[in-house]
């Protein structure tokens, strides 16, 4: 039998519908409610998606009923939100990045396992089913020793598509999108323990949907070369400049034998396509049907399988606080022109069983 969880959601942007709608399939799964620091959204949200308006945070933790709480507030607001939850007793999954500094992380990391609860964060696409099919290929040995990887994230230019742009360039591509890919290889490779990076503002100034001027300072443009454990070495490029549909985007894997490319970080359908070394890319089939798009909440159902399995879930606090230690490594490397070493560590998550 499924283990039955009771959730909530804190946070009703943009993303707070998508995780609904993919929670919805399982039974075994209930969505209790939702707040936000604006109750009309809070309001808005369960009138389409049921379950109570929560008026506050305080509400949502006071409520015995909820196991776990989905955090999809924005980024600065992950520390504080994510301690309250588990001072509460509640399980957490959250949205990227963990947290913006390595030190807040590894405190939340602590916290959740002195308290004996759960605690999972995004971007968890490593779990869907083209991205397990690149890691099959590669663990399968079809590429050999995997030496470099190119990842590239061209995000466009937030206000082009999102109505509330701000937070996204506070923060800067590195720490909202640059994280998908870092979480990928360390999910496939190991841990990481040096980066070497470069970052500009390319675009300073920018004018909202509603025609609003504003002044960006965090780099919206940072390229870093980040050494993983095992000699792999890791090309990353984000930005919020290039458009979506850059000739260069998604991952390639090239090692002695041959190559994989990974069309997207994100989309769980996106194209796998392998070639021997030296030869032409032809497609792979993904190891099942893939699901449309991206899963958003696969990561809840997956800890609702382990909890009842009474063993680890595969996205782990620990690895999302060793992603915040690499974007904090590359960001110091690229405001001193120096590399900059990197030491936590996580136990890396197993294959999906479906693609083993």
């Amino acid at each position: 039998m499924p283990h039955e969880l009771t959730v909530a959601i804190v946070g009703c942007g943009n993303i707070s519908g998508p995780y609904a709608e993919t929670l919805k399939p399982y039974e075994h799964i209930h969505l209790r409610g939702a707040a936000d620091v604006d109750p009309e959204r809070a309001r808005q949200f369960v009138a389409k998606h049921g379950g109570i308006a929560y008026a506050s945070l305080d509400e949502v933790l006071a409520d015995e009923a909820v196991d776990l709480v989905i955090n999809l507030t924005i980024h600065h607001a992950h520390p504080e939100v994510i301690t309250r939850c588990l001072n509460a007793g509640k399980h957490v999954h959250s949205e990227k990045p963990l947290a913006m500094t390595n030190a807040e992380a590894q405190a939340l990391v602590k916290l959740a396992e002195a308290r004996g609860l759960r605690l999972s964060c995004a971007p968890i696409t490593y779990m869907g089913e083209a991205q397990q099919t690149t890691w099959k290929l590669i663990r399968d040995g079809r590429l050999g020793d995997v030496r470099v990887v190119y990842a590239e994230v061209n995000w466009g230019r937030i206000e082009s598509w999102h109505p509330n742009p701000g937070p996204f360039y506070d923060v800067g591509a590195l720490f909202d999108v640059g994280v998908y890919p870092l979480t990928l290889v360390t999910t496939m490779f190991g841990p990481a323990r040096r980066a070497t990076a470069f970052g500009k503002v390319l675009y300073p100034d920018r004018v909202t949907q509603e025609g609003t001027p504003f002044h960006i300072t965090t780099p919206d443009f940072v390229v870093a070369a980040v050494e993983l454990a095992n000699g792999t070495v890791v090309r990353l490029t984000t930005n919020f400049y290039v458009n979506f549909f850059s000739r260069q985007r998604g991952l390639e894997f090239h090692g002695d034998r041959g190559s994989v490319y990974l069309g997207s970080f994100q989309d769980f359908d996106t194209s796998v396509e392998f070639a021997e070394f030296g030869k032409e890319y032809t497609p792979v089939e993904h190891v099942r049907p893939a699901y449309p798009g991206t899963e958003w909440s696969r990561a809840v159902v997956e800890m609702a399988e382990a909890i009842g399995a009474g063993r680890p879930q595969r996205a782990t606090g620990a690895q999302a606080a060793h992603v915040v230690e690499i974007c904090c490594a590359i960001s110091e490397s690229l405001q001193n022109g120096r590399p900059v070493e990197i030491t936590s560590s996580f136990p890396q998550p197993d294959p999906m069983d479906w693609a083993r």
